[in-house]
Order: structure tokens, then C-alpha cells, then sequence
């Protein structure tokens, strides 16, 4: 009886699901460039069977302080201006788009911010609702698909709920595409706003194995378990999954936790090989699966800017092994589609 039950929800479930379809996300987040573009970079996109793109305008809180600036002092790409214009490019060269702004900590990561006093949250709150609804009006003015509310913020997540859900209502206010929220890949369980949202973003930057070369069988059954637990998500909820960010660097050991290896990557060997595995098995895990929406790699600099002096050792793709990789698979899972709730 358990079991007839069972499989009746899960046929009720895709019932449901079936309602709209989706093409999925073969997206690259393409770095905010100091100046204006000298030359347009969407055809590069394009080149490796980009669909969609991820626009980054960038803001900063300084630890310690409670303030969200943006708009001055910053890339020209960063600015309102800047991303406006870069979201028109990509429209122009057919892409759609993710429009995520996001705030950078100098020294410290956002999801490790935390303040002492209700004022002080209040204070950080009201600047950072006013920087997302300025950007949720660029949104709404470019018909932009997706606007991300919200990138790794694990603590005050966890202890200012309320204000999220208020933020979400603002947002449909301006803006009616599609809202989602990136979660860390250590979070992304215990969210507590994804009911409201419209999809589930997770910077998918998940340990898998510490080997210098890891081999593609042994990271696709690495996956296994944590697509398990997407998976279980996404039903749960009734919502797709994509992944917000995901990548890796083109260094010995880049499938166990990137962050550190940033840290050293100058003293770590190049291994294009290493990357190039890890996306391969990345998308033979997750292309096929209707749950998974797919997502925006992490990160791909317009010709003429960028760090240059570590490029070689850095997640974007460019020149690399990993360039075919991601043109191949963009090119399947262009053919593949989501399931959208209605």
C-alpha cells in the first residue's frame, strides 16, 4: 500500500511539473570590466553555445560596518550604468539573462556577516533593500529572465528570515520574471525562503575528491550522493535547481575546496586536465536530469580585462582544455529542458 502510495505522489509530482517547460541554463557569469567594452564579448559567449549569461554588479560592505555601497568608485561594468548596458548587449546578441547582484566583503565572506545589534542589522537591511530594488528596476526595464536577490548570505539568512521575505515581496513589486536566491553549497538545505521563490540557486562548489588529476568515473560517483540531496530538495519544494555558480580552477586538486586553493593557487602546479574532469563529469551528472536547470559557470573575462597574471590558474575556461568541454556540453544541454511549476 506504502509503495502504491508512494508511487502515485511521485506521478501527481510530475503531473504538476509538466505543466511548463523551460530550456536549460547553459550559462557563463561574465567578469564586470573596468571600462566601457572596446569590443562587445557576447559573440565569445556565443562561440562556446552560451544561451544565457550572468551579469554581476557588484556592491561592498566593509566588515564591521553596516553599509551596502555601490554605484561610485567602482568598474564601470559594476555600476547600474554598466550593467544596464551589458544586459542590452547580451539581449541584442539573442542571450538571456541572469541579472545578480551580489556584495563582496574585502578580507571576510558575507555569509560569515553578523552584527551585534537589531539597529545594526536594520541599518545594513535598509541599504541592502535599496541596492537589490535598484537593480530589481533595471530588471523589469530589460525584461531580464532571472533576477538573484541574494548570493551566500548564511548567517543573516539564518537569523534576519523576516526581512527576506519582505525583500521578496518588494522585488515582485518592480519586477515579474523569475526570483531565485544562490545558496552555498553548505546551506542550501536549510533555507527557509525557497517556498517563495521561484527557483533554487546553489554555488555548487561542493568537495568531491582530493586527487591532483581527478578521474571523471571517480567524480561522477562522488556526485551521486549530493545530486541525492538536490534532488530531494527540489521535490520537496516543488522547484528547480541550477546551479548559481559552479567552476573550478585549472590547478592539481581543484575538485576539493577551491576557496583554499585561491589562497595558494600561485604556488600550486597547472593542471588544465584537472578542470577540464571536473566540468566533464559536473555536466554527465546533472545534464539529463529534469530537476537540475542547469547554471552559470564561474567566470569568463571580455577581452582586454581581467587578472591577467593569474588567468592561467583561475576558473575561467578561456584557452583552456576545459573551453571545448563546456562548448560540447552547452551544446547538449541546449537540447535539454527543466520542469517549471506553474
Amino acid at each position: 500500500m506504502r509503495l502504491i502510495i508512494a508511487l502515485s505522489f511521485s506521478f501527481l509530482f510530475i503531473s504538476i511539473l509538466s505543466a511548463q517547460y523551460e530550456g536549460k541554463m547553459s550559462g557563463i557569469t561574465l567578469v564586470a570590466p573596468r571600462d566601457s567594452f572596446s569590443l562587445d564579448p557576447m559573440p565569445a559567449l556565443i562561440d562556446v553555445n552560451c544561451e544565457w549569461v550572468a551579469v554581476i554588479p557588484y556592491a561592498f560592505t566593509p566588515p564591521g560596518e553596516t553599509t551596502v555601497r555601490f554605484g561610485q568608485y567602482q568598474w564601470w561594468g559594476e555600476s547600474p550604468h554598466g550593467a544596464e548596458e551589458t544586459i542590452k548587449l547580451a539581449k541584442t546578441s539573442g542571450l538571456k539573462v541572469m541579472l545578480k547582484p551580489q556584495v563582496w566583503m574585502h578580507h571576510g565572506w558575507v555569509g560569515d556577516m553578523d552584527y551585534a545589534s537589531d539597529k545594526e542589522w536594520h541599518q545594513w537591511e535598509e541599504e541592502y533593500k535599496a541596492y537589490i530594488l535598484r537593480f530589481a528596476e533595471i530588471a523589469s526595464r530589460q525584461s531580464v529572465e532571472v533576477f538573484c536577490i541574494g548570493t551566500e548570505f548564511k548567517i543573516a539568512l539564518q537569523k534576519r528570515e523576516a526581512f527576506w521575505f519582505d525583500l521578496i515581496k518588494s522585488v515582485r513589486e518592480i519586477y515579474d520574471g523569475m526570483i531565485s536566491y544562490c545558496a552555498n553549497w553548505d546551506e542550501f538545505e536549510d533555507v527557509g525562503i525557497w517556498k517563495e521563490l521561484d527557483l533554487i540557486g546553489v554555488s555548487a562548489y561542493f568537495p568531491l575528491i582530493k586527487d591532483e588529476t581527478p578521474d571523471i568515473d571517480a567524480l561522477v560517483k562522488a556526485w551521486k550522493p549530493i545530486k541525492k540531496r538536490i534532488q530531494k530538495l527540489s521535490y520537496k519544494f516543488g522547484k528547480p535547481v541550477f546551479f548559481a555558480e559552479y567552476g573550478y580552477l585549472s590547478l592539481d586538486g581543484s575538485t576539493w575546496n577551491n576557496w583554499e586553493l585561491e589562497k595558494r593557487r600561485m604556488d600550486v602546479d597547472v593542471n588544465e586536465q584537472a578542470q577540464a574532469n571536473a566540468l566533464e563529469a559536473m555536466y554527465k551528472s546533472f545534464y539529463n536530469e529534469k530537476f537540475w536547470a542547469g547554471g552559470f559557470l564561474w567566470k569568463w573575462y571580455p577581452e582586454g580585462h581581467g587578472r591577467r597574471r593569474y588567468r592561467d590558474r583561475d576558473y575561467t575556461p578561456q584557452g583552456k582544455m576545459a573551453e571545448n568541454v563546456i562548448r560540447q556540453w552547452h551544446s547538449e544541454i541546449n537540447k535539454k529542458q527543466f520542469y517549471l511549476t506553474p
